[in-house]
């Protein structure tokens, strides 16, 4: 059955713009968890108890990493060759915006405003993904 399948399908040319239907992509998920990072920040400096300072490092490292995970999904499956052109400085953004979320930034260090600049970069991207879905 499977072979019947292949074969139907064999030689059908298909295009889409992503690969899942749009709608699934957006740089908010990447905001929500680098406002997330920003706040373990400040809670971590507003408290002198060990433990909960720990304890919001460990969780401002798992997000950290979930900033990265939601940019590398926009980076690679979202925008396109075309985005690329017309936007030059996109793939810079993206390297800034997850290397801000990485070991040498958010994720190494409890300085709230390397957590702003993460921010900021995502604000950058997430203005030219909205330009692409009105062009869309």
């Amino acid at each position: 059955m499977l072979s019947r399948l292949l074969d139907t399908v064999a030689g059908t040319e298909v295009s889409a713009h992503c690969d899942l239907p749009c709608g699934v992509y957006d740089p908010a998920q990447a905001r929500i968890e680098a406002q997330s990072v920003r706040a373990c920040m400040e809670k971590f400096h507003a408290s002198d108890d060990p433990v909960f300072r720990e304890r919001a490092v460990m969780i401002k490292e798992e997000r950290s990493d979930l900033v990265k995970h939601h940019l590398w999904v926009l980076w690679t499956d979202y925008f396109k060759p075309a985005h690329f052109a017309k936007y030059p400085q996109l793939h810079e953004l993206f390297n800034e915006a997850t290397k801000l979320a990485g070991a040498g930034g958010t994720k190494g260090t409890n300085d709230v405003t390397v957590a702003d600049r993460l921010l900021a970069r995502i604000d950058e991207i997430a203005a030219i993904f909205a330009e692409t879905k009105q062009a869309a």
